[in-house]
């Protein structure tokens, strides 16, 4: 199983997941994403979408990885259905969590951090609290519970973008972030089942999103969390992990989520 994060997260966000699929006898990977987290980050490297998807298929080719169960969070989704469609030979089955996709890219928390760009200028430019004033917000927002996103998480969150050349790297991958690489897949023709769940109090992309996916992509189906919001893995790590594992058939779900 190829665990793929979102935007303004790193592999990180799948400490809660990864070990128990690691207990259903599964190989997770969780990677962090080409300028995210602890990969390098180049500065005249492609962060787009399009670009990232090849990186994954490199990845799996040094791990000597045939053929992986594919779950994309958030930008990590569109990723992930874009290696789905370029390499349908690699992905197995495929799991997106609250994707952005379809016209919603980027979604509103990239058109938020770029607007509270403004806002935070100053402070930004002098670099005092490293990408705080950008990031805080979003990922606060991103947790259907509060509790779920305390400070000491949401600074470990952070730790990548400390000073002036965090938040010039933050930036650098947002602007990376549009829909040119997902125009041209036929969402129709993807030959993986497909798992759509969608945590109900994503303020950031519209619940449509899920929706449509899961009507356009042939044997899919949709799953709702109504307590949850986009960071799924934080708000509730075993109902995701539960409905995974049910989805590729290790073992029936052992009750309502």
């Amino acid at each position: 199983m190829l665990l793929v994060h979102g935007f303004g997260t790193c592999s990180f966000v799948w400490r809660n997941i990864g070990p128990n699929v690691a207990l259903a006898n599964l190989t997770a990977f969780a990677v962090d994403l080409f300028g995210y987290g602890e990969s390098d980050r180049p500065f005249d490297a492609d962060y787009g979408i399009a670009a990232q998807a090849e990186y994954l298929d490199r990845g799996l080719t040094a791990l000597r990885v045939s053929r992986a169960t594919v779950v994309g969070l958030d930008l990590g989704g569109a990723i992930a259905l874009r290696f789905a469609a370029a390499h349908p030979e690699r992905v197995d089955k495929l799991i997106l969590v609250n994707p952005v996709a379809l016209d919603e890219i980027p979604g509103d928390d990239i058109k938020s951090l770029q607007k509270n760009t403004a806002r935070h200028v100053f402070r930004l430019t002098r670099g005092v609290m490293g990408a705080a004033p950008l990031l805080r917000e979003l990922l606060q927002k991103s947790v259907g519970d509060p509790a779920r996103m305390p400070e000491p998480l949401v600074a470990r969150y952070l730790a990548p973008y400390v000073g002036q050349d965090g938040i010039d790297h933050l930036l650098r991958i947002a602007r990376f972030v549009d829909r040119d690489a997902m125009d041209e897949i036929d969402l129709r023709a993807l030959p993986q089942p497909t798992l759509v769940i969608w945590g109900e109090r994503d303020p950031w992309v519209s619940p449509r999103v899920g929706e449509q996916l899961a009507n356009t992509i042939g044997g899919s189906r949709l799953v709702r969390l109504p307590t949850a919001g986009r960071l799924i893995p934080e708000d509730n790590p075993e109902g995701l992990t539960e409905l995974l594992l049910d989805f590729i058939g290790v073992r029936g779900s052992r009750g309502t989520v």
